[in-house]
């Protein structure tokens, strides 16, 4: 029997709401499942994919998760996982990093044999580039086999890829996906095989109302059990509460109506979510946020979804800005290369000096790799309207032309990428695409990563 605790999604270094409070949250979710699995003693931690929220995780966030893998370590408990579509680079993985130090498995299409178990594992694949996988494993001699892999699979929800035909397909019959991406924990049964999502860790979108959690999962067992079955059990998690208020505002009601309403929630170092509807009077986002924060939240957000009386009807969420501008990108049909032209202006840590070289550079590799399929349109699926919790944050202004820096230093970018700065006296000075002095040492590599020695 082969016993492992199965989870994903935990986005270590959102910054939920602009909140430092926040983004430790994410960690905090993420150690507590490290904590429940060696008080279990389990046989292995498995993690389909997310890891980290971003590609370019901050040092701080390196350093907590490697306390983490370090904790597991110390216990004896293997962590294998997989490479999900936040914390995808062009080149080395971070998972990599930790592979090397002898703190995790990168799954792949070998089997890592765990008890009686064989564990695969496959990366995140952008849609445009699966009609060439052939779903070849090596084969293994264990009892089961379970496949690790991060997308939005049928049946469920938003789905786009074929789990029939995954399977059919496989060389190796797989006995259980474990999957990652949809943060909503769901389970279902294709042909013979069990396919489980064990949700996110953390509520990474005001739309994941229910509790969050992890999947635990035993393979095999003694013949009154079930002999070799599938057992998938879920396990909450202890996060930071969520209060859901929603108003209907008769007419004549207004703010007042909002705070009774607000009042009757345990506010408590919680998170506020404030709904208005109805026809009463208008509400002011800022004073309910207010009062909110008075009565004890950590952070308050309200969203008023009537209808404003202008030349088209308006649906405005002071909630989170980026859900309507998120939405609006899934309505447009937009290639895989357009969504990788907006996540690299609203979503990564590219320097607002370096985004148009950036967005350049990602370009010519498609087309390098023949890619041209990633810019028919439509090929893109926009991930976030699963509710998965891809709320970003981006410093990047307007690509190109001139930026002026916060000491007043003006940079200019030419045709070629590379930024001149003109300082106070007036002397022009010449930087690379990544904003380097040139002369000095390249600490870059060519796509605009920090390589994982340097950041560490």
């Amino acid at each position: 029997m082969t016993r492992v605790i199965h989870t994903g999604d935990t986005h270590i270094g959102y910054q939920q709401y602009h909140s430092p409070v926040r983004r430790q949250d994410f960690l905090d979710a993420f150690e507590q499942v490290v904590a429940d699995a060696v008080a279990d003693d389990v046989d292995a931690v498995v993690h389909a994919g997310d890891l980290f929220h971003d590609r370019r995780p901050e040092l701080q966030d390196l350093l907590g998760t490697l306390s983490v893998l370090r904790d597991l370590d110390d216990a004896g408990i293997p962590f294998l996982a997989i490479v999900g579509n936040h914390e995808s680079t062009r080149g080395g993985q971070w998972l990599d990093l930790f592979e090397s130090l002898g703190l995790a498995t990168r799954l792949d299409d070998a089997p890592t044999v765990v008890g009686d178990t064989a564990f695969y594992g496959l990366d995140h694949v952008p849609v445009s580039r699966r009609d060439d996988l052939e779903y070849e494993f090596e084969p293994h001699d264990a009892d089961a086999a379970a496949l690790v892999a991060h997308g939005l699979f049928e049946p469920f929800a938003h789905a786009d890829w074929d789990t029939e035909e995954l399977l059919t397909t496989s060389t190796v019959d797989f006995d259980a996906l474990l999957l990652g991406d949809n943060h909503k924990a769901d389970t279902a049964q294709v042909r013979n095989a069990w396919v489980t999502y064990p949700g996110s860790t953390e509520r990474a979108s005001a739309s994941e109302e229910a509790g969050r959690g992890y999947n635990l999962v035993r393979f095999g067992g003694d013949a009154e059990d079930g002999g070799d079955a599938v057992d998938i059990r879920r396990r909450a998690l202890e996060t930071r509460p969520f209060a859901f208020v929603s108003v209907d505002l008769r007419e004549g009601e207004g703010i007042e109506r909002v705070r009774e309403q607000v009042r009757q929630h345990d506010l408590a170092d919680a998170v506020a979510i404030v709904e208005v509807t109805g026809d009463g009077e208008p509400v002011t986002p800022a004073a309910v946020e207010e009062f909110a924060t008075d009565e004890g939240a950590l952070i308050a957000r309200v969203t008023d979804r009537r209808e404003v009386e202008t030349e088209t009807e308006v649906d405005v969420s002071f909630a989170d800005p980026e859900d309507a501008v998120r939405e609006r990108i899934g309505e447009m049909g937009l290639s895989t290369a357009a969504l990788d032209v907006d996540e690299t202006v609203r979503a990564s840590k590219v320097a607002d000096s370096n985004v148009r070289e950036e967005v350049k550079t990602r370009l010519e590799d498609r087309l390098e790799d023949g890619d041209l399929g990633a810019f028919e349109t439509g090929s893109g699926v926009v991930e976030e309207r699963t509710g998965d919790g891809n709320e970003v944050e981006s410093d990047a202004g307007e690509p190109g032309g001139g930026v002026a820096d916060a000491e007043g230093t003006e940079k200019e970018t030419d045709a070629e990428g590379t930024e001149k700065e003109t300082d106070a006296e007036g002397t022009e000075k010449e930087t690379d695409a990544e904003g380097t002095d040139e002369g000095a040492s390249d600490a870059s590599a060519d796509d605009g990563q920090v390589s994982m020695e340097d950041y560490l």
